[in-house]
Parts: C-alpha cells; sequence; structure tokens
C-alpha cells in the first residue's frame, strides 16, 4: 500500500515537472483525448482529464455551437444502423491497399440495406398515418426481430413492415385498421396477411383485441353527426361486446352496425351506401352486424320489462 501511495506521489510530481517516471523523457498533453502521455517511451500519465474547451458560455453562431456541443444525437433504432458504425477516412491515404480497404468499406451489406428500406418505408406510411414515436419504435423493434429469425425469406420488406406496423398499432391501442395501412403500401393484402400471421406464430407473439369503440369517435366525425350518436353508439358497442365474442368480427362492421342503430333510435336519416362507403366495408356486414345488435337490444328491453 505504501509503495502504491509512494509511486503515486512521485509521478503526481514528476507530472508537475514534466517528466516522465519511468525513462525521465519528456511529457505532452494529447488535448483530442486529455490524456498525459511520454514522448520517449509512450507511457500513459493520466487520462480522462476534464475538457474545459467545452464552457457553458452562450454560443451565438453555428460553428460555436459545433464547437461547444458535448454529445451527438441519440441513438435510435429508426436509423439502420445505430449509428454506432466506423468510417475510414479517406483523405490522406497513400497505401494502396488502404484505399482499397476503405472503398470496399463504403460498399453496403445486405444487412444494411434491408433495414435502409425497412425504416424509410416505415417512416413513410407513420408520417401519413401520423402515428406517435414510440408506435415506430415498437414496429422497427419487431422487424429487426423478424429479421434475425429470418423470416423475411421468401417475404417482402414493405409487407413485414406493414405487418409489424399493424402489431405495433394493436399492441399500443392505436386505433388504426389494416384497411387504412394497406392503403398506404404497395403490398397486397394477402402478403400482409401471411406477413402478420408469420410475426404471430414465429415469435410467439400475443395479438391483442382491437377496441371497436375507440375507432367510432373518427367514424362520426367523418359523417357530420352529432356527439350524441358516438356517445351511444359507444354504449352499444359496449353492451355488445358482453353478449357476443367479437373475435374473429370486422371491427369496422361493429362501428357500422352500432353507429346505423345509434342514428335509427335517433330519428337521424343516413343510408347504409353512404354509411358503408365512409367506413370501408359491404353493405351485407352492416346489416348483419345492425340485426345482431338490433335483436340483442330488443332481447334485453323486453327482459327488463
Amino acid at each position: 500500500m505504501g509503495l502504491v501511495l509512494g509511486l503515486e506521489i512521485k509521478i503526481e510530481k514528476n507530472n508537475i515537472s514534466g517528466t516522465c517516471p519511468e525513462c525521465g523523457g519528456e511529457i505532452i498533453s494529447v488535448d483530442d483525448k486529455k490524456e498525459l502521455v511520454c514522448s520517449k517511451c509512450g507511457l500513459v500519465i493520466s487520462e480522462r482529464g476534464v475538457d474545459y474547451a467545452h464552457t457553458g458560455k452562450r454560443a451565438y453562431t453555428e460553428s460555436e455551437k459545433n464547437k461547444r456541443r458535448h454529445t451527438g444525437s441519440p441513438i435510435s433504432n429508426l436509423i439502420p444502423d445505430i449509428e454506432l458504425t466506423t468510417i475510414i477516412d479517406k483523405k490522406n491515404i497513400q497505401n494502396p491497399d488502404l484505399k482499397r480497404a476503405a472503398k470496399w468499406d463504403t460498399r453496403m451489406p445486405w444487412k444494411k440495406r434491408n433495414l435502409l428500406i425497412a425504416t424509410t418505408e416505415l417512416k413513410r406510411i407513420s408520417s401519413n398515418l401520423n402515428l406517435p414515436h414510440h408506435v415506430k419504435e415498437e414496429a422497427i423493434q419487431l422487424y429487426r426481430r423478424a429479421f434475425k429469425k429470418k423470416l423475411l425469406r421468401g417475404r417482402s420488406i414493405n409487407a413485414m413492415v406493414a405487418a409489424s406496423l399493424y402489431f405495433a398499432c394493436r399492441k399500443k391501442r392505436i386505433p388504426r385498421t389494416l384497411q387504412e395501412i394497406l392503403d398506404q403500401t404497395s403490398e397486397s393484402g394477402k402478403d400482409v396477411r401471411r406477413a402478420y400471421k408469420a410475426l404471430i406464430r414465429e415469435l410467439k407473439l400475443k395479438a391483442p383485441l382491437t377496441d371497436p369503440s375507440s375507432l367510432i369517435p373518427r367514424y362520426v366525425a367523418s359523417l357530420n353527426l352529432p356527439i350524441e350518436i358516438e356517445r351511444l353508439s359507444i354504449q352499444i358497442v359496449k353492451e355488445f361486446r358482453k353478449k357476443y365474442p367479437t373475435s374473429g368480427k370486422d371491427p369496422k362492421g361493429i362501428c357500422a352496425g352500432a353507429i346505423y342503430l345509434a342514428c335509427r333510435s335517433k330519428n337521424i336519416n343516413i343510408t347504409q351506401k353512404e354509411l358503408a362507403e365512409t367506413i370501408g366495408i359491404t353493405e351485407v356486414t352492416l346489416r348483419s352486424r345492425y340485426k345482431e345488435m338490433k335483436n340483442l337490444f330488443n332481447l334485453a328491453f323486453k327482459t327488463a320489462n
């Protein structure tokens, strides 16, 4: 212990005098790394020094901001390489082998190219649908898991991106339907559904059910209906879900049946064709859900009497 303390004191004294404790050479300061190094033998005297260059003074120009910036941009999964890769500087390279290595370093590997295409497509769809940032983060993490699991074999990148976004929306309780995502992608509904089923099966995920009542405010606003129709429709959907299993049924059809039943009860004229076209379902589905809800509330009314 005394030997270590003595060595530390000796080094500290030699640092003040500017000589190396090993060979007595001159000590130089490396400003970029904040280290004190012996110019003769290369011994690192001290490291991780305090950076006094970045002070707390105010910056008025872009160059001053860059000089006083302490950190870079935050790490994000939405960047293909998460900004953790290294780049060989091409300036002042004389060695031909190093020039060849720098040339090959600029060529993008398949994994990075795949993630670049996927993140670009994901950002485009998310921007068109106004999806929040945490949904995009969840979707790209799911896509990375699918890529590592080699689920992209035989499936397109865009189809897997759409499937990942749809699952992320359902998991985060964002009221977006599969049809809305299909409208923003060039892939067919069959391919996207196949990719979605592969995600659920291979990654052993549990798909949460979409609450139809979360979609009603958007459809009511599109139809220019009063607020009382929205409230009544949400109540109808909640009662319907208590009595009937909604698994496997299109949530848009349930919303359409509830809105149509609410309009009929309040004597508001709206055609089945207009309602079906606005929500994006067939009139047959609308009539089927409407009859089920009408019979349910008629039975409930008779029991109450």
